[in-house]
């Protein structure tokens, strides 16, 4: 893994797409597609505005990004929210999130589970999927055509 932590500060540092330790970090989440020719494309959000976070210590990463959704979803996608280390993953969920409506205020902001990638987390003998984002009042608010969970997180609901 190429880490490069900040030395200086805490909490999220916004760094360009494309960034070596974010890559390192993305490469161990379930959704990071990797192509079978062993293609390497520097960026790798995708089109859109985007805000790429990482924590001053390296240890967690969360991608925003403004696009148009292939599935009508309007807002702004959390790409990416991964916690390898450090504070509790809600708590950094929420900083993020605050982050993204600094930059998007007013929108809508959703993200994608799947529930075959992600291991559950079992609260009250249920199964919950994405757990820290319901920690941070995300709303489950349908499925796709491929039966990915859509959470979202509305302005202007209590925070």
């Amino acid at each position: 893994m190429n880490i490069q932590p900040f030395l200086i500060g805490e909490g999220w540092v916004e760094v360009r797409d494309g960034n070596d330790t974010v890559r390192a970090i993305f490469d161990n989440h379930y959704s990071r597609y990797f192509y079978k020719d062993g293609r390497k494309p520097k960026l790798f959000v995708g089109p859109g505005e985007k805000t790429v976070l990482m924590t001053a210590d390296a240890g967690a990463i969360c991608v925003w990004r403004k696009f148009i959704s292939g599935d009508g979803q309007d807002g702004v996608n959390c790409v990416v929210f991964r916690r390898e280390s450090g504070d509790v993953a809600s708590e950094l969920l929420a900083e993020a999130r605050r982050l993204a409506w600094q930059r998007w205020p007013g929108e809508r902001l959703y993200t994608y589970v799947d529930p075959l990638g992600v291991e559950p987390t079992i609260r009250a003998g249920r199964p919950t999927w994405g757990h820290c984002f319901y920690q941070d009042g995300w709303k489950f608010c349908g499925l796709t055509k491929k039966r990915l969970h859509i959470l979202e997180r509305l302005p202007g609901e209590d925070d």
